[in-house]
């Protein structure tokens, strides 16, 4: 089965996972508060369903349209737009007669299960498979550094003392930090033996944004190949075991010296000499406009794995689900940017956070992703998001007053549309980066 289909699987399995959870967080307050629900659909019905069945007084079905899925509660002003049963006296079955603490509750029910089921995720995930790590001693050759972070102090072969005062546990991840953390000095061991704290200015991330600089630290390896990804590496006639021994005439000794030359030499041959088999061997190959051959480099240092009791992993898995929001949520003040738009996607970009090839593991660390992902989009204040709702109601119990219908009608008509025009846009930037970013 190719990898698209594997992807498209994962992401099919994955949202309807996440969606049936998320609605039935709003059906069980519900119903625990005597509220009717008419529907509960997974994907959306528009025209028809693939399937349905009554049961009691509610419709449970199945839509066509798999960009999301809905409970339709009696007495609300929801997606449906149903004035017919606006108009008429309220029920005691439907959710406009309930007191706003409960339709508070019923409208935050998604939300909480959708974090609930992330950090829980995460806790299984932990508990299972336990977690990998490169420890300061695992790296003996450190890190190859970006010319702009060298301006700050650190120089190729640097290993991470600190962050912060504090010892990382996994160094790989010092990119990440950088970028989404307060980070403000890192403690460096330089080849030379001397230790330095380097202070870190405070817009580092923005920096490293607008730059495109997003792993200014690299590992330092052996330019020896492991395996190859695009077409270009493949019609140069390279494979896994090579090892670059020269480019364009200039011996080449480590990876990282090899990545600098074919990334300034995007769109232009250059002459690889490469032994194989105890061989030398020649070809020329020209990167593409992102600077890239398609050739993934062998690591050249030790991988860890660390295991955890059960509850060891419910301490670290509740750990790894805050960190994971709150790297979410202060990275998402880039989407605000002109580059930041232009990088959001949609149901593209988030089938390609699953692997090529089916790994239960990937697959359920991707889930409780997006799980927290669709937890944090979803409580946004914008009107027809469960965020908008919860906003109407805290304004109410503050004002001790409804908005009015024929305002919420309004307000809930002009979040549909901003939703779907924002809909468009992720998709319609995921069928561009397909059709031109080759």
């Amino acid at each position: 089965m190719s990898p698209f289909f594997i992807k498209a699987i994962q992401l099919l399995l994955s949202l309807s996972i996440l969606i049936v959870l998320h609605e039935l967080g709003h059906f069980i307050p519900a119903k625990l508060f005597k509220t009717r629900v008419e529907k509960f659909y997974l994907f959306f019905d528009v025209k028809f369903s693939l399937f349905k069945k009554k049961i009691g007084e509610t419709v449970y079905g199945i839509g066509w349209l798999p960009l999301g899925g809905y409970v339709k509660i009696a007495g609300m002003i929801d997606e449906s737009m149903d004035k017919e049963q606006m108009a008429g006296p309220p029920q005691p079955w439907e959710f406009r007669s309930k007191p706003a603490w409960q339709r508070l509750i019923i409208m935050l029910g998604g939300v909480t299960v959708n974090i609930i089921l992330g950090f829980l995720i995460y806790m299984a995930i932990i508990f299972t498979w336990g977690t990998n790590y490169v420890g300061f001693d695992d790296m003996p050759n450190g890190f190859a550094v970006e010319d702009s972070f060298k301006k700050l102090g650190f120089e190729d072969g640097d290993r991470i003392l600190e962050i912060n005062g504090k010892t990382l546990e996994d160094v790989t991840q010092i990119n990440h930090y950088l970028f989404m953390r307060d980070v403000k000095n890192i403690s460096v061991l330089h080849q030379n033996g001397n230790k330095e704290t380097i202070q870190i200015p405070e817009n580092i991330g923005t920096t490293m944004f607008e730059s495109g600089v997003l792993r200014p630290f690299s590992p330092i390896n052996k330019p020896i190949i492991d395996s190859t990804y695009l077409e270009i590496a493949e019609k140069a006639g390279l494979k896994k075991g090579d090892k670059i021994t020269e480019v364009n005439g200039k011996p080449i000794q480590y990876w990282h010296e090899f990545r600098k030359t074919i990334q300034e030499s995007k769109g232009t041959p250059i002459a690889i000499n490469y032994v194989r088999d105890n061989e030398t061997n020649s070809t020329s190959i020209t990167p593409n406009k992102d600077g890239l051959i398609g050739v993934v480099v062998k690591n050249g240092y030790k991988v860890q794995e660390k295991k955890y009791s059960f509850g060891e992993s419910i301490t670290k898995g509740f750990d790894f689900g805050y960190w994971t929001l709150h790297d979410y949520i202060a990275q998402f003040k880039y989407v605000f940017t002109k580059k930041g738009a232009s990088q959001v996607g949609g149901f593209g970009a988030i089938g390609n956070l699953f692997p090529d090839a089916w790994n239960w593991r990937a697959f359920w660390g991707t889930t409780a992703f997006i799980s927290i992902i669709l937890a944090f989009m979803n409580i946004l204040p914008i009107p027809a998001l469960d965020g908008g709702h919860v906003m109407f109601l805290l304004y109410e119990i503050i004002a001790g007053r409804k908005p009015n219908d024929k305002f919420m009608e309004y307000a809930q008509l002009a979040g549909f549309i901003l939703l779907i025009a924002l809909l468009l846009f992720a998709n319609g930037n995921d069928i561009y980066r397909a059709i031109f970013d080759k």
